[in-house]
């Protein structure tokens, strides 16, 4: 019998992963992600990329954990989808931009800036990240059944964590605080590191993917002098992520269904009619 090829960061094979995943960053966020699965159990655990299976609806499904940024997101994507993973959603943590978004709100990324440089190895940069639509619809119903204050929009995605943080410090803080500026008056909701590469690396492999995410911090509201505090409990982003996720194996089971009962009634049409 022949020896399945293992990805080489992921350390995962065929048959290990199911073709709908869960992505967070952090690999410490996994466990609680797949426990919400059925019979969830460690795949892999290799650098960053921490791997859980199991079931939702009777599907197998994947909880994979991608590190910080672009680079190591585009690695675990391309490996899931080596061994058969075809449908992502992100769960992770952003900052507020816009002065609307507050600590503890939902954000739904239906786009990213691409202010970073993974993805501009997938497609020129004029060619926009945006998320697959039946899976940002399913995030937005899953937050809003979950009572969350839910935001939707463009989200800005960026490889420097302390070019934000700490933009004059650097070298070229005239391009980042110019730029930062641009995202404001355009109404971005939100920053966070991965969505740009997750995007347009998912419609380069013909899969599906969106985000959603946590909102822990708004430097805007900060600097506005408005209240707020500190929000890092991620389970609801988590929740989110796993009932968005189920409403798009239940659509999938449709549409199959629906798939099945055509060719069935096509069948029936041409035996009637030649006999």
């Amino acid at each position: 019998m022949q020896e399945l090829e293992k990805q080489f960061h992921i350390h995962c094979v065929e048959g290990d992963v199911g073709k709908y995943v869960i992505l967070a960053g952090d690999p410490g966020r996994i466990p609680a992600i797949a426990a919400h699965f059925e019979n969830a159990k460690q795949i892999a655990y290799n650098r960053e990329y921490n791997i859980f299976t199991g079931y939702l609806l009777g599907e197998k499904v994947t909880a994979a954990s991608t590190g910080i940024g672009g680079p190591s997101t585009a690695i675990c994507v391309e490996e899931l989808h080596n061994v058969g993973a075809d449908t992502f959603i992100r769960t992770g943590t952003c900052g507020g931009i816009d002065l609307d978004v507050k600590s503890g709100d939902i954000v739904i990324a239906t786009g990213a800036i691409r202010y970073e440089h993974t993805s501009v190895e997938y497609a020129p940069i004029e060619y926009p990240a945006v998320s697959d639509f039946d899976i940002a619809m399913a995030l937005k119903e899953a937050s809003l059944e979950l009572k969350n204050t839910t935001h939707m929009g463009v989200v800005q995605c960026k490889d420097s964590f302390y070019g934000q943080h700490s933009p004059k410090k650097s070298p070229v803080s005239y391009e980042l605080l110019n730029k930062w500026e641009s995202w404001k008056r355009l109404g971005v909701k939100a920053s966070e590191m991965e969505s740009a590469a997750l995007f347009v690396i998912a419609n380069a492999l013909k899969c599906r993917a969106g985000s959603c995410f946590h909102v822990i911090w708004n430097q805007e509201r900060e600097a506005a002098g408005l209240d707020q505090e500190m929000s890092e409990d991620t389970s609801m982003s988590v929740k989110v992520a796993v009932e968005a996720m189920k409403k798009v194996i239940m659509a999938d089971k449709n549409r199959e269904a629906c798939k099945t009962k055509r060719r069935r009634d096509n069948l029936r049409r041409y035996f009637f009619s030649s006999s």
